[in-house]
């Protein structure tokens, strides 16, 4: 009997919160195609998605690399129903301190992998007037801080691109959104970057995840473009 299950295309498969989303959808009916650069969380992500009743399949590709996107992913994407750009770069630095080429690759990793991602789906969700692409963002693209001029410029792009494409797809059956993450993920790289949490609540991988799947089953006479997500106690 043929495969039914729909598939997931998560774009920045990772530790914490890619592993959430890869792990929430399987146990929701879907299969798994993660895509990151390395192959660190493969073993996990496919006993994670296995363990959920559904088969994982991961894809070592730059995001940031175009030509790379389009070439992993032929063949794969026509059968995509919801696709998830979860990747970013980080930096914190000074503005003086901020190199050309950091500034670019924060860039080419947070709104360039995005934009080459939507070319590389959109052209077989749009041909089947349905499925689901949604832009993980953050506080950063509503608010820039101090030090935080490249991932804010990034962030912002990435806020400014999901809008477009919602306002273009969205009446071709293609459901764009885009989710700001306003506060820290409980997740290994948080710990690694800023240490155990001292004070206030982190963010939970699972809840954002149920979130992301909320949005990705939405009925096209009600759909959400942009949903911001914070912990309880997070100001704002």
């Amino acid at each position: 009997m043929a495969n039914t299950r729909p598939n997931l295309l998560l774009a920045g498969m990772s530790e914490g919160l890619g592993l959430a989303l890869a792990q929430t959808f399987a146990e929701n009916g879907f299969d798994v195609i993660g895509v990151a650069r390395s192959l660190d969380v493969q073993a996990v992500a496919s006993a994670a998605v296995g363990d959920a009743g559904g088969t994982y399949t991961h894809i070592a590709c730059d995001l940031s690399d175009q030509d790379a996107v389009h070439e992993k992913l032929e063949g794969v994407v026509e059968d995509v129903s919801v696709a998830i750009f979860n990747a970013h770069a980080l930096l914190i630095a000074p503005f003086a301190e901020t190199a050309a080429d950091q500034f670019r690759h924060v860039w080419q990793t947070s709104c360039f992998g995005a934009y080459a991602l939507a070319q590389a789906v959109l052209p077989s969700l749009e041909k089947r007037g349905d499925g689901v692409l949604i832009f993980t963002g953050a506080t950063a693209g509503v608010r820039g801080g101090g030090k935080f001029a490249a991932f804010a410029s990034a962030k912002f792009a990435l806020r400014g691109l999901s809008q477009s494409l919602a306002r273009e797809y969205g009446p071709r059956g293609v459901h764009v959104a885009h989710v700001i993450l306003d506060g820290l993920i409980d997740e290994p790289q948080t710990t690694r970057r800023f240490g155990p949490p001292s004070s206030g609540a982190r963010m939970s991988p699972d809840d954002i995840a149920r979130s992301y799947l909320w949005l990705a089953r939405q009925e096209p006479s009600a759909w959400t473009h942009e949903l911001d997500l914070r912990p309880f106690d997070e100001q704002f």
